[in-house]
């Protein structure tokens, strides 16, 4: 699967226990979106088209209307960085 390196980059970030808080319009259209850090840092690379793709690609998911967390499947398409540990 071809991940761009925003894409890539926010799938480091949910996978070391980050999350996405979505805004809502009126509807059940999403309006906003704001990547956190485990450590409550905001991610700035991360925006409305990078989360869109993440999320018809399904390497993201909410559950319950949660926040945007990492799903299984983006754990497995996410590569390895070793300077990106979560120790």
């Amino acid at each position: 699967m071809n991940i761009s390196r925003p894409e890539q980059r926010a799938l480091h970030v949910l996978a070391l226990g980050g999350h996405i808080q979505h805004e809502r319009g009126d509807g059940r259209k999403i309006t906003g979106i704001t990547c956190f850090t485990r450590d409550g840092l905001v991610l700035s690379d991360c925006n409305m088209p990078v989360f869109l793709a993440l999320r018809r690609k399904r390497l993201i998911e909410s559950r319950a209307g949660s926040a945007y967390r990492i799903s299984h499947r983006g754990r497995v398409a996410v590569r390895a960085q070793p300077d990106n540990q979560g120790g």
